[in-house]
């Protein structure tokens, strides 16, 4: 059982941005997908949900535990999304509601697909919010977004995309906006959930440094093909694509000793 994405292809048009992209997430796995902005990373998450902008066609495949998504009608994958698959996206401001209060952000995902009632809805939002970290919980759920910090607000996503037990995650540059202390805590946040939950993990970013701390094998993109697949200690040390070593040359002009910390 696995989310297989094969051969998949996204164009707008005649214009491909993604060519014969293929992987795949096992639960309990955790991949990366890295590259620079524009190399199809983000669109390539977004197919799997069935959530790609207007104008946009993916063919080619992509399996959830052996059930074709592609396809699909928008109310079908409606009953995955949040239940089966779920994503964090990277600016949680703009993925908040801002006159919603945070509890019912948090366990709306849940209630949606477990039916949850009131009681319980408070009750695995307060879990859920002691879970990723967030402080004060009960004092906490009561807020609205704006009244959080950025890495705060990247929790209460977190825990959302956490609600409703997915089997599997979706994280598109979750740490980007955050400063370098913050980045580092939402990393370990994800570290212990995804050890904890079992879920399979598939991790955005263009930072290979950040990659090195939460995935265990990455696929390199570049113009939206796939230019590199390998085990991330390998991809640390001999990287045999042109932007591989770009990436990890970069990586090092930042502090980064493979295998280690920044």
């Amino acid at each position: 059982m696995s989310l297989i994405v094969d051969n998949l292809r996204i164009a707008f048009g005649e214009r491909v941005v993604v060519h014969e992209v293929s992987f795949e997430v096992a639960p309990g796995a955790r991949l990366g997908l890295i590259g620079e902005s524009g190399s199809g990373k983000s669109l390539t998450a977004l197919a799997i949900l069935g959530l790609l902008p207007e104008g946009a066609h993916a063919s080619g495949s992509i399996r959830l535990d052996g059930e074709e998504l592609l396809g699909r009608s928008d109310r079908e994958l409606a009953r995955i999304r949040g239940a089966r698959v779920a994503m964090v996206f990277q600016e949680p401001r703009t993925a908040l509601n801002p006159l919603r209060r945070i509890g019912a952000q948090i366990a709306e995902p849940a209630r949606i697909h477990e039916g949850l009632t009131r009681a319980q809805t408070r009750e695995r939002g307060t879990e859920l919010a002691r879970r990723v970290g967030l402080p004060e919980p009960t004092e906490i759920l009561r807020r609205y977004p704006h009244e959080l910090s950025g890495g705060q607000r990247q929790r209460v996503s977190i825990a959302a995309a956490l609600s409703a037990h997915p089997r599997y995650l979706l994280a598109d540059e979750p740490t980007t906006a955050l400063d370098v202390t913050v980045q580092s805590e939402i990393l370990a946040t994800f570290d212990e959930l995804v050890r904890g939950s079992g879920s399979g993990l598939l991790f955005i970013t263009h930072d290979l440094a950040v990659l090195s701390r939460i995935a265990d094998h990455a696929v390199v993109m570049s113009e939206g093909r796939m230019v590199e697949s390998a085990p991330v200690p390998q991809l640390l040390t001999a990287p045999v694509s042109e932007l591989g070593q770009r990436l990890l040359a970069a990586a090092r002009r930042t502090a980064f000793r493979p295998g280690g910390t920044e």
